[in-house]
């Protein structure tokens, strides 16, 4: 099935394509982004980092139906990637996003976000959302306490910065429908 676009008040969601790597790699390596994410992603970030993770990661992902990712567009301005919001098969990590620092404190990755969660539960029916991230992670945090995610795990985490205490936040399929009424 393919991916379809999702759209916001403001944002426009549209499935990842080979194409948008070199946008990607345009904006994602700023430390700001980078630095609490998981230590997969290689730092510094190579020259042909966004490249190696889309048509190595994110594309077999999507065409084997195990990962679900977007770019963030404003729909002012279409042309011009902010971000990435992703969903994906892994038992504590079933969402990631990343946004561009100069677009933060808008409230747009909460509207991202919301319809993704949408698409998890409604389109593909996953029992819940889990979501692993380092608690220094502050913006992360309120975004999860906003969605009435609840702290599950207390853990560490292999990032960026290095090894940090992280936490898992869920919300169940169930408690997520009751929100929507």
């Amino acid at each position: 099935m393919p991916l379809p676009r999702l759209h916001t008040s403001r944002l426009l969601l549209r499935p990842l394509q080979l194409d948008d790597a070199v946008a990607i790699q345009q904006v994602f390596p700023q430390w700001e982004i980078v630095r609490y994410l998981s230590a997969k992603v290689p730092w510094p970030y190579p020259p042909d980092g966004a490249l190696s993770f889309v048509r190595d990661v994110a594309l077999p992902g999507m065409a084997a139906g195990t990962h679900w990712c977007w770019t963030l567009r404003l729909l002012a301005l279409p042309g011009e990637l902010i971000g990435l919001v992703s969903l994906q098969e892994e038992p504590d990590n079933q969402r990631g996003f990343w946004l561009d620092p100069h677009y933060w404190g808008q409230g747009l990755m909460g509207e991202a976000c919301a319809v993704v969660n949408r698409y998890w539960f409604q389109t593909l029916e996953r029992p819940h959302l889990r979501v692993t991230k380092v608690i220094a992670n502050e913006g992360s945090r309120r975004l999860s306490q906003r969605e009435g995610m609840q702290q599950v795990a207390c853990l560490e985490m292999d990032s960026v910065s290095g090894r940090l205490p992280a936490e898992c936040w869920e919300i169940t399929r169930m408690q997520w429908l009751a929100r929507q009424r």
